[in-house]
C-alpha cells in the first residue's frame, strides 16, 4: 500500500509558526479526494557545537498519540539528547496554544483518530494510510537535511503515535530502530479505544487495514517497547502479544502502574534516550535485553544480557482476575538477583507476574509477562 520514495517532499512556509531553535513547515501528504494534502511539522537540530565539526548526527521521528499534535518541545528534547529530530501532525492539524479543539487546516487531509466509522471507503481515502504515509514522508524529508546520518534515524511515537509506529515499522526499512510508548496492536480487543463498540464490518476492516498487528512481522529493526501494567487501553496480553511479532531484537521495560500522556510521563523516560543512543553509538551501553526465562516449580527465573550492571531486581504480579486488566491490582516485591540472572517464588494465588531488573543508570528493563490465569 506504502511506497518507499528517498526523495524528499517538497516543504513549504509555515507563516506564524516560528520557535526558537525550530522550524514550522508544511510538506506534501498523498492526494485525498482528489485534491491537494499538506502536513505540519516542526524540523530541530543539535545546537552548534553539540557535536564535533564534520560529524553528521543521528535522527528521530517522533509520532503524536491521541488528541495531540506535533510538539515543539519534543522536538527540543530529543536536539538537547544529539539527534535532529522531525515531529508532524498526522490528523491535518496545526499546534496551538494547547487547547485540544485544533484548527484542521485547509490541505488537512481526513480527520483522526481511528477513524472507525470510515474503515469501508477505499483505503488510500482513510486517516490510517494518510498518517503512515505522513510518517514515512517526513523520515525522506529528515534524512535529507545537511548534516543527518541517513543511515542512524529512528522512530517513535506515543499512544495512538504508538500504534502508528507499529505499523510503519513494518514497511519502512530505512529505520535503524523503533520504540513505542503504549502503543500496540489487536485493538479489537482493548478497553479503552472503541472499536469493540464499533459495528462488526466496520471493526473488521479497520483491523484488515490498520491494526499493528497484521504489520508488525514485517519489522526487523530493534523495537523497543514500554508500557504500564495499568494502561487504560494497552493491556498486558495485547501488549505482549505484539512485541512477539516483530522479527528484529527487542527490548522490554514494564512499569509498575506507568501513568499514561505525552509531557514527561511518555516522552522523558530515560531507557528511550538509552535505548536511542545505544543504537546510534552515541557512547552509552545498551539497556539490559531478556536473554531467557523459565517458571518452573512455583519460581520465575530470568536472564538478561547486560552492558551495565544490575543492582537491584523485583518480582511484579497481581492476584486479580476475571475483571478488566486497567482495573487489576499489581504488586512489587524484591527478587533475588544473582549477576544477570533475576529469580522469586511466586506468590500462592498469582493470576500474571513477570521480573524486572534495574541497572546502575536506574534504567529497568523486563521480561516477559507469565499469564497463569486470565
Amino acid at each position: 500500500m506504502w511506497k518507499i520514495d528517498n526523495t524528499p517532499p517538497q516543504t513549504y512556509d509555515a507563516p506564524g509558526f516560528s520557535e526558537p531553535g525550530v522550524t514550522g513547515l508544511f510538506y506534501d501528504g498523498p492526494s485525498w479526494q482528489g485534491k491537494p494534502t499538506r502536513v505540519f511539522a516542526w524540523l530541530g537540530m543539535p545546537a552548534p557545537g553539540a557535536v564535533a565539526d564534520g560529524q553528521r548526527v543521528p535522527g528521530i521521528v517522533l509520532v503524536h498519540g491521541g488528541g495531540g499534535s506535533a510538539f515543539s518541545r519534543w522536538v527540543r528534547l530529543w536536539n538537547e539528547r544529539g539527534f535532529a529530530a522531525l515531529a508532524m501532525d498526522t490528523c491535518g492539524h496545526t499546534p496551538d496554544s494547547g487547547s485540544l479543539r485544533r484548527d484542521h487546516h485547509a490541505l488537512g487531509g481526513p480527520p483522526g483518530w481511528g477513524a472507525y466509522d470510515k474503515a469501508l471507503e477505499p483505503p488510500t481515502e482513510q486517516w490510517g494510510y494518510h498518517a503512515v504515509e505522513a510518517i514515512l514522508r517526513g523520515h525522506s524529508l529528515l534524512r535529507a537535511q545537511p548534516g543527518v546520518d541517513p543511515q542512524r534515524i529512528g522512530l517513535t511515537g506515543i499512544s495512538w503515535g504508538g500504534v502508528l509506529t507499529a505499523i510503519a515499522a513494518g514497511h519502512d526499512p530505512r529505520f535503524a530502530f523503533a520504540m513505542s510508548v503504549y502503543g500496540c496492536g489487536f485493538l479489537d480487543r482493548s478497553p479503552g479505544l472503541g472499536l469493540d463498540k464499533t459495528d462488526k464490518p466496520h471493526a473488521e476492516r479497520w483491523m484488515q487495514l490498520w491494526d499493528p498487528s497484521r504489520h508488525l512481522k514485517d519489522a526487523k529493526m530493534p523495537f523497543f517497547w514500554i508500557n504500564g501494567t495499568n494502561d487504560f487501553a494497552f493491556t498486558p496480553p495485547l501488549w505482549q502479544e505484539s512485541h512477539r511479532l516483530p522479527r528484529g531484537k527487542k527490548t522490554l521495560s514494564f512499569k509498575l502502574r506507568m501513568p499514561h500522556g505525552h509531557g514527561a510521563a511518555g516522552e522523558n523516560p530515560e531507557e528511550l534516550r538509552v535505548f536511542a543512543a545505544a543504537q546510534c553509538g552515541l557512547g552509552e551501553p545498551p539497556l539490559a535485553r531478556l536473554k531467557k526465562q523459565e517458571r518452573k516449580s512455583g519460581w520465575l527465573r530470568a536472564e538478561f544480557e547486560a552492558k551495565v550492571p544490575l543492582k537491584a531486581a523485583e518480582l511484579l504480579f497481581t492476584k486479580d482476575a476475571g475483571m478488566p486488566w486497567p482495573e487489576r491490582h499489581w504488586q512489587a516485591q524484591p527478587a533475588l538477583l544473582s549477576g544477570n540472572l533475576a529469580s522469586s517464588a511466586i506468590p500462592l494465588e498469582t493470576t500474571a507476574c513477570y521480573l524486572n531488573v534495574i541497572d546502575s543508570r536506574g534504567c529497568t528493563n523486563s521480561s516477559e509477562v507469565e499469564f497463569l490465569v486470565q
